[in-house]
């Protein structure tokens, strides 16, 4: 469920339909974005230090407090969306999610910004147009190449989540389109052009959607390995179902995934619908992020698509989020982790 940057087509009626009942997690079409890099995927990029050693993301895998993220429309590209719901909750982000297609260029003047104000930048990156089973034979390796270089030399650390919700029906590479061997072959593919370009300023995101009746598929045939993976980034929102406590909505992932990894998680989308309910759910995700050790905290979708995922269409929850956001557990200066 994301922004993207171009008119999402795959989502069926029934999709919006299990969506409004409780089923899947995707609000849909996202708004146009530029390309923030102006030409190929290193124009814009600078190196942040005077080294040659990449930068040191191991403090940044497992910190002592939670995350606390947001993806807002324009960031980071421009951080004006992030200054505004920087006032509006009372807490700046630290971790901003944006996402890009395969094929754009790296946004090294966003992450720059978003740096600077303490907060990490989580890029989900979204192959449309092209199958995952030419991207494992290599050959897109030109493109991931120049990417990982700009990377590179940037060297401030960035998460990516690579073709992410790969479990679900609606993505282009999702279960109809890619089988867990390419879907696998195309991740580790990626990953080794950035290992022998030398950008080990990454952390890898591994995301799949929450099981549910949409998505009842297995997925530990899609796991490319703990060699490949620094994070599991659950993907999941609080919609209609009568049953909103966090290990209900979480629970059934967290634990499949828990059989073959102990990789740290962290709610790489999360959000509650507009309703009465959703000062409840609220307090369910805060309340289940602190209980767990091993989840790492969430980044809030703040966008209206499909559905109004706004923090400020609902007052009174947005005045709950407000004070469980004040909670020093949550939010740190990435710079001083």
């Amino acid at each position: 469920m994301r922004p993207l940057s171009r008119t999402r087509t795959v989502l069926s009626s029934c999709l919006l339909a299990a969506l409004l009942l409780g089923g899947c997690s995707s609000p849909g079409d996202e708004p146009a974005r530029p390309d923030p890099s102006g030409g190929g995927p290193s124009a814009g990029s600078t190196r942040s230090t005077e080294t040659d050693v990449p930068y040191d993301v191991v403090p940044l895998l497992k910190p002592a407090r939670k995350y606390f993220g947001a993806a807002v429309e324009g960031a980071p590209h421009s951080m004006k969306g992030v200054d505004a719901y920087t006032g509006m909750v009372g807490k700046q982000p630290n971790l901003i999610e944006y996402y890009a297609a395969w094929g754009d260029g790296f946004d090294a003047a966003g992450v720059r910004d978003a740096w600077a104000r303490g907060a990490l930048t989580l890029m989900s990156w979204e192959p449309f147009d092209t199958p995952l089973a030419d991207i494992a034979a290599g050959e897109s390796d030109a493109y991931a190449k120049e990417y990982a270089a700009a990377v590179r030399e940037l060297n401030l650390p960035v998460v990516i989540s690579f073709a992410d919700e790969f479990n679900g029906h609606w993505e282009t590479w999702g279960t109809e389109h890619t089988t867990p061997k390419e879907y696998v072959a195309a991740w580790r593919r990626v990953h080794d052009v950035f290992v022998d370009a030398g950008a080990s300023n990454v952390i890898w995101a591994w995301s799949p959607n929450i099981v549910n009746p949409v998505s009842e598929v297995e997925l530990e045939p899609y796991y490319p390995g703990d060699g490949y993976v620094d994070w599991v980034g659950l993907i999941g929102y609080w919609t209609r179902e009568e049953d909103s406590a966090f290990d209900s909505v979480f629970g059934p992932t967290r634990d499949r995934v828990r059989a073959f990894t102990g990789k740290p998680m962290l709610l790489l989308e999360t959000a509650a619908m507009a309703g009465e309910r959703r000062r409840d759910d609220i307090r369910h995700l805060f309340a289940g992020v602190t209980a767990d050790d091993d989840m790492l905290g969430f980044v809030w979708f703040n966008y209206d698509k499909r559905a109004d995922w706004r923090l400020e269409a609902s007052p009174r929850a947005l005045e709950e989020f407000r004070r469980l956001a004040a909670d020093d557990r949550f939010g740190f200066d990435v710079r001083k982790p």
